[in-house]
């Protein structure tokens, strides 16, 4: 550990964001800087816990207790070695991972948590600046093809380590950038997209190729696709959006939340759009449907466009401002979270049934209603049921409605259907560790575990690398989520 009286000698502290007012007229990342001595004052505060829960928080296995007394001791050099092993984009989840390891920090149990996703992202930041982040390509190739199909972050976690076992890795991409979901579906002024272009660069460095603009299934057939790789990873996520049915869905003016949020990162990037089919929140009334981090962005996003008004409403009970005893420590807290999005302007509702959507003669989105509801419990299921709160329906303006309610499961029609692999349950590719029920076919990532965070996504590519590299070379020394090295079929 560091400093063994850190955690008494300094409160959590976090960089300043820069004024609402300001921010929102750009779409740059919205911190200010902050000194490098108070990031080593925030690693100090790390206690020697005995037992580092922040470990089974991460979904990566995160060394945390290692990576925070080399950045005390200020040996910068070691904690980057510390947080690479884990972590192949802590840049990513630096900025974007809602940090479940901090939930999980011993320290919290009875004071704020270590800032443990700020060192993170000051790690790999000063790494960078000092240019210890340096392309390392195998030495020796195996001779074995690998096509990864999805450039999200379990696709890029999984092709950089197939790549460092030696495997000549493609990753292929429909859209025309890649990234997935984190150059479409999360907003610049969260993650900068020349963040994910630095990191690209290391990647083609070591020898990873990507296709863009690439369809697979349609611009290449699942047969071909078999054919020309000796396995083949799916990390395509789950982009089938639940859709919200209801009288006058069908309105002009009401869209998924993912629709809005990819066509003005495209706009940020330069894209040109059709006219015809910009979606702008500009003097609306907005109305964002479903109270998660998309939700949020689809908020700060309609800041920026200059909304009318926005109006977030959620269709469960407002949870606590504070841990309850329903999610313990270390478990992740349900309780209420206020994003930058939400301190720049919006008016939040909870416990609200969306009914119908209403339009005028030219078929566009006017107003939508909504009722109050009330949660129950059943006492011998468990189960949770709402009821409608009669006298409470009403009407309010809507010009324009986001839907940010989740995903239901990958697309099945296209490459999975003419793959021929399984699904479970839910929809989502069947797997036995990470193996598909077809030949030579892996999955990972929210095409296989459903819709999830970055941090799981990247953990998902890591360990089906490893289960790849098994498959294929009868043994592998990719490292595993439990810190294991060498593992023999």
């Amino acid at each position: 550990m560091g400093d063994p009286k850190g955690f008494l000698k300094y409160t959590r502290e976090l960089p300043e964001s820069r004024p609402p007012e300001e921010r929102i007229n750009d779409y740059k990342e919205i911190y200010l800087p902050f000194p490098k001595q108070k990031t080593v004052d925030q690693a100090s505060r790390c206690m020697d816990c005995g037992i580092p829960f922040c470990h089974n928080g991460c979904p990566l296995g995160n060394i945390i207790p290692d990576f925070n007394d080399a950045v005390y001791k200020e040996d910068w050099f070691r904690a980057y070695h510390i947080l690479k092993s884990t972590n192949n984009f802590p840049e990513f989840t630096g900025r974007i991972c809602p940090a479940p390891c901090e939930a999980a920090c011993v320290l919290g149990i009875n004071q704020p948590a270590i800032t443990i996703e700020h060192i993170e992202k000051s790690i790999i930041e000063m790494a960078f600046e000092r240019g210890l982040v340096k392309p390392n390509p195998p030495t020796n190739r195996t001779g074995k093809k690998v096509a990864v199909v999805g450039s999200g972050p379990s696709g890029l976690a999984a092709a950089a380590q197939l790549n460092k076992a030696g495997h000549q890795v493609t990753v292929f991409e429909r859209n025309t950038r890649i990234g997935g979901l984190l150059r479409y579906g999360i907003p610049d002024f969260k993650l900068e997209k020349n963040v994910i272009d630095r990191r690209l660069s290391v990647m083609e460095a070591e020898g990873i190729q990507f296709e863009t603009g690439v369809n697979v299934g349609e611009d290449i057939s699942a047969e071909e696709l078999k054919a020309q790789f000796d396995a083949v990873v799916l990390c395509g996520g789950s982009t089938i959006p639940r859709d919200l049915k209801i009288p006058g869905r069908d309105l002009k003016g009401v869209h998924f939340a993912m629709e809005f949020l990819e066509q003005n990162n495209k706009r940020v990037a330069g894209d040109t759009i059709n006219p015809n089919e910009e979606i702008m929140a500009t003097d609306k009334n907005v109305v964002v449907i479903g109270g998660g981090d998309t939700g949020s962005d689809c908020v700060g996003t309609s800041n920026r466009h200059r909304a009318k008004s926005i109006t977030q409403i959620e269709l469960l009970s407002k949870p606590p401002e504070s841990r309850s005893e329903e999610t313990p420590w270390p478990l992740w807290p349900m309780m209420l979270r206020t994003s930058s999005s939400h301190e720049e302007g919006a008016d939040r509702h909870w416990a609200l049934l969306t009914k119908s959507f209403h339009g005028d003669e030219d078929g566009h989105v006017r107003e939508l209603t909504l009722v109050n509801i009330e949660w129950e419990r059943d006492l011998n299921t468990g189960r949770y049921s709402f009821q409608e709160i009669e006298g409470t329906e009403r009407k309010i303006p809507c010009d324009l409605a986001l839907l940010a309610i989740g995903y239901l499961h990958p697309q099945h029609a296209g490459l999975l259907d003419s793959l021929g692999v399984e699904y479970d349950e839910r929809g989502n590719v069947k797997t036995e560790n990470y193996r598909t029920t077809v030949d030579n076919v892996f999955a990972a990532g929210d095409m296989r575990r459903g819709q999830s965070l970055v941090v799981w996504a990247i953990s998902e590519g890591r360990e089906a690398a490893r289960a790849v590299d098994l498959h294929l070379m009868g043994e592998t020394m990719l490292e595993g989520k439990d810190h294991s090295v060498l593992e023999v079929a």
